[in-house]
């Protein structure tokens, strides 16, 4: 037999692989994946459990789905397109407009699958670091576009610092873009944004020939497990996006508990609502601790634990907290159950005055 190995592309050979927040023991929380602690609302075990037709394929097109968040957003259904996951869509859109020799840009740090979508593409990732603050530098990632770039992924709120792109920010923005750039704006976080200032992509899609906007439903809706997600667009851009999906990929469970949450949007607002109101707690008494806390907007918070970084995610999980830690940058923290808030608090308080002196 010969020792002869099939050929890995070289950038895919030392890519390493998305990797999910760590899962929690019985008895400690889970606040490391940005999942929402309440179980699916009312009526959507029952849809998903009415769809047993496992012999059978889904709806390619997931025309339902998509026709009801067309219908929301005053678009039509080539305008919007359904996928498993948001992150799914980046794949595709990085696919359809981005190869060798091609640029991608984006702000650093930001979510983790940025980078490997791009070297997926075969594409060359353009990191443009965030602000001290946490956000997006767009002046700087105006300033980064060149001739060779074909996309620009802008992420508001900014997974994982928390903070948001304003309205007037990304308008100036959009005006340095040349209109052949495809700029995504990904609001996987929109639901939990309670700042007025926040740009809002969909009001913007007339606007914004070159301009998409990626949704999900695993974040604010519940449906993590289910992976749906969902981007609002101009047709062209979506039909060579629908191009490079994987065929029947979103499950006809999937699209049956996006429509019965779609239904239901009174009482996932009360959710939202209470999930916002326990971060925007949890950031002040973090910050009177004397955390620097960027200003939150998702459903988590960011702590800059620098070189401390493994030490403060040891703690936390001894306390029977899950985090996500970025070595050597911070430590991202999801909002959970109300009973993880003190502990929570407490490890935070114990932590604070120790990554202080160590610095």
């Amino acid at each position: 037999m010969s020792d002869e190995r099939v050929h890995i592309r070289p950038e895919i050979a030392v890519l390493p692989p998305y990797k999910q927040g760590r899962q929690a023991a019985a008895d400690a929380f889970k606040l490391s994946s940005n999942e929402n602690p309440f179980p699916p609302l009312p009526g959507v075990v029952e849809a998903v459990q009415a769809q047993t037709a496992f012999n059978r394929y889904p709806d390619a097109t997931a025309l339902a789905v998509r026709a009801v968040l067309a219908n929301r957003f005053g678009l039509t259904v080539d305008e919007v397109h359904v996928a498993p996951g948001s992150v799914a869509i980046l794949h595709e859109l990085a696919k359809a407009t981005s190869g060798p020799g091609d640029e991608i840009v984006y702000a650093w740090r930001s979510f983790e699958a940025y980078p490997g979508v791009v070297t997926v593409a075969g594409a060359t990732s353009v990191q443009v670091p965030n602000r001290a603050d946490g956000g997006h530098d767009l002046d700087a990632m105006a300033a980064a576009v060149t001739d060779r770039t074909r996309m620009v992924i802008v992420c508001t709120p900014n997974n994982p610092t928390g903070p948001i792109v304003t309205g007037p920010e990304f308008e100036a923005f959009m005006a340095s873009v040349p209109s052949s750039v495809l700029v995504v704006l990904d609001e996987a976080y929109a639901e939990f944004v309670t700042d007025p200032a926040a740009v809002r992509g969909a009001a913007l899609l007339e606007r914004y020939p070159n301009l998409v906007v990626l949704r999900t439903f695993s974040k604010a809706y519940g449906l993590a497990g289910l992976r749906v997600g969902y981007a609002f667009g101009p047709a062209y851009v979506l039909d060579a996006v629908r191009a490079c999906a994987i065929p029947l990929s979103v499950t006809a469970q999937g699209q049956a508990a996006a429509l019965a949450s779609l239904e239901r949007e009174s009482e996932l607002l009360e959710r939202v609502a209470e999930l916002a109101a326990l971060r925007d707690r949890i950031v002040a008494s973090l910050r009177e601790q004397g955390w620097d806390v960027p200003d939150a907007q998702g459903n988590f918070v960011w702590l800059p634990t620098g070189e401390g970084t493994a030490v403060a995610a040891e703690a936390f999980e001894r306390a029977g907290i899950i985090v996500r830690a970025f070595a050597p940058e911070g430590i991202r923290i999801s909002i959970g159950e109300h009973e993880a808030v003190e502990t929570l608090l407490e490890t935070a308080r114990a932590l604070v005055g120790d990554l202080q002196a160590a610095e």
